[in-house]
């Protein structure tokens, strides 16, 4: 059984920073377009919060099987990106999950595994 989400989030810029970050955003998300259009992942999706006090202020949901995500996250291009989103970025965070199929099968391993 594998993930078939990644979730890479942020808080915000680092303050002088947000123009390289503006740039950036456009940059990973035309990466993300080609590995989309190549089938290297199915979709993807950003997304910003709305304003609320705390330290999650945006994210990108990228999905695909376990195995194209495990090769995404392999290659060079994504390590680079990550790390100059380090650079610029505050509270940068990677999180890999599940949703649908995958979702129902880890909710019943973890049903079978509440004591009776």
């Amino acid at each position: 059984m594998g993930t078939n989400i990644v979730f890479f989030a942020w808080n915000r810029p680092i303050p002088g920073r947000e123009q390289i970050s503006s740039e950036h955003f456009n940059e990973f998300t035309a990466y993300l377009t080609g590995l989309q259009q190549s089938g290297a992942i199915d979709s993807f999706e950003p997304a910003f919060l709305e304003p609320h006090g705390g330290d999650l202020n945006g994210f990108f949901l990228i999905r695909a099987d376990t195995a194209r995500l495990d090769a995404m996250m392999a290659n060079k291009e994504w390590v680079t990106h990550i790390a100059r989103a380090s650079s610029h970025l505050e509270g940068t965070g990677t999180l890999r999950g599940v949703t649908g199929e995958a979702l129902m099968e880890r909710m019943g391993i973890w049903r079978d595994a509440i004591p009776t």
